[in-house]
């Protein structure tokens, strides 16, 4: 993905105008790297939980204890992509970013089940607030 395609999905998600068979796993990265890169007038952390409500309710979804916004899953990948950018050239651009998260073990999407059992991460706790690991620490 180029760092204009990359800028585009942003703005898509943001104006709630992308189709939502293009929020795939890598979007969600993407987004995040592009937020994080690129737009400093919006704190991931802070604004994403809000930003993903409104985008899932925009395409038809919602947003419960079984279903849509989950803040665990939100939170670790936003520690784990600044974690990874903090290890990449300070100039790196939103694109190279990307490639090097899909190249890691975050390319997968079920990389958070090597912190998380699955029911645990399942949980609608996890779903509402940030819930530790049980399975090994997710340095943040």
């Amino acid at each position: 993905m180029t760092d204009t395609e990359m800028e585009e999905l942003a703005d898509a998600f943001l104006a709630c105008t992308l189709p939502k068979q293009r929020w795939t796993h890598s979007a969600h990265f993407a987004t995040a790297l592009w937020l994080i890169l690129r737009r400093p007038d919006i704190l991931p952390e802070r604004d994403m939980p809000a930003l993903i409500r409104r985008y899932n309710e925009s395409v038809g979804g919602v947003n419960s204890d079984t279903a849509g916004y989950h803040e665990t899953i939100t939170q670790a990948s936003l520690a784990m992509a600044r974690r990874l950018v903090a290890t990449l050239p300070p100039a790196v651009t939103p694109s190279a970013a990307l490639a090097a998260l899909i190249a890691s073990p975050l390319g997968d999407k079920d990389w958070p089940f090597a912190y998380w059992s699955r029911d645990r991460l399942m949980s609608p706790q996890a779903r509402r607030v940030w819930t530790e690991p049980d399975l090994r620490p997710l340095a943040r």
